[in-house]
């Protein structure tokens, strides 16, 4: 099968929002999904701005080379968008010719994004402009055979949304159930049940460096540990939490995270404690309650300082929560974990789907071929 040029199956819209009838600003991200625009559009007049409708294609032409990829989206929800001007809007002259779905499987593929990267041209912004971008060529079988290998590749998405939504599913009863207990439990103080801990690395028997990042998990520091005196560094040990006192940098949370694995070490200027009776309160029951909005607002709201805002250990100590019986938090935090579990199994599913369409596409490639 000869492949074909793209220039004669697809065209330009220019859609205007003229009316300001449509306000969802939207862009494109480097992985080809449309995304809320985070541009400043205050007093800015959206109706120069585009429509994109569904089942047309958002494409920026500038930067491709810089970034080796073809910034192209299929706008697939059924109310209207806007786009910024600077995009070009692109759909389909016969869909029974070409099917939107099925191009964008063609340029989902690496070796496209590759092509998009040697063909764009010598500027600052290495762009690949609408008369480059005509010119690439693609198979493009007929309509029977493209609805087939769409059918694949729907097939597997599907499957991995409805998996995705179960964890909505999971997340609404976790949080829940939170919910409840904050409703019918006695708030009890946190002081009551938690202690500092101020073990030292002395001995240099650790050299595993952290920190703590505003997603509430250990990550390695980038500290270069061979220019710093560890022996005076903290000690974390498994199911103990450290955290960052300084609340007012940190765009409206605080860093705080449970350790879940081997000791590591962290600055002196942490504070790092643990629960004094895991009998009566599970770490991991505290650290659902700490990754919870309301947590990050009320440590904020009670930060103080000039040049720094900090919670402080004191303000720690006054946190008030629910504290259930042990049995209800085991459910609480099984459920949690299950949860866990399954987001990650998630993102390995979407991982799996991209690296398919080029298989599908070499499988469209080569049945042509044989015919």
């Amino acid at each position: 099968m000869s492949f074909k040029r793209i220039g004669d199956y697809i065209q330009l819209v220019d859609q205007k929002n003229t009316d300001n009838a449509v306000s969802n600003l939207l862009g494109i991200n480097i992985t080809k999904n449309f995304m809320p625009s985070v541009a400043n559009v205050s007093g800015t007049d959206l109706s120069k701005y585009k429509v994109i409708n569904k089942g047309q294609f958002a494409y920026s032409a500038m930067q491709v080379g810089r970034d080796e990829t073809i910034r192209l989206a299929l706008y697939s929800e059924d109310n209207p968008a806007i786009i910024s001007p600077a995009y070009l809007v692109i759909e389909s002259k016969d869909e029974n010719k070409l099917i939107p779905e099925y191009m964008m499987m063609w340029f989902q593929r690496p070796e496209s994004d590759r092509f998009g990267w040697f063909i764009s041209d010598s500027s600052v912004r290495a762009s690949l402009d609408w008369d480059r971008f005509c010119e690439i060529e693609i198979p493009i079988p007929d309509i029977e055979e493209q609805k087939k290998y769409l059918a694949i590749y729907k097939g597997l998405l599907d499957n991995q949304k409805s998996y995705e939504n179960s964890l909505d599913d999971l997340q609404l009863i976790c949080d829940t159930y939170i919910e409840d207990l904050i409703k019918t439990e006695e708030s009890k103080s946190l002081g009551d049940y938690i202690l500092q801990s101020d073990e030292r690395n002395t001995d240099l028997e650790i050299d595993n460096l952290l920190g703590v990042s505003v997603k509430k998990i250990f990550i390695p520091s980038r500290s270069k540990k061979e220019q710093l005196n560890l022996s005076n560094y903290k000690i974390v040990r498994q199911r103990k939490f450290g955290y960052i006192s300084v609340t007012s940098r940190n765009g409206g949370k605080i860093s705080i995270a449970i350790l879940d694995g081997d000791p590591g070490l962290v600055s002196s200027t942490y504070t790092v404690f643990e629960v004094d009776n895991t009998e009566e309160l599970l770490p991991e029951y505290l650290y659902l309650y700490f990754q919870r909005s309301e947590f990050d607002r009320y440590a904020r709201f009670n930060s103080w300082g000039s040049a720094r805002e900090t919670f402080d250990w004191n303000e720690m100590c006054n946190v008030k929560l629910p504290i259930p019986s042990i049995e209800k938090q085991k459910a609480i935090v099984t459920i949690y974990h299950t949860l866990e579990t399954r987001k990650k199994l998630n993102e390995q599913l979407k991982g799996h789907i991209k690296p398919l369409c080029p298989v599908l596409m070499r499988g469209v490639i080569e049945s042509n071929e044989i015919h």
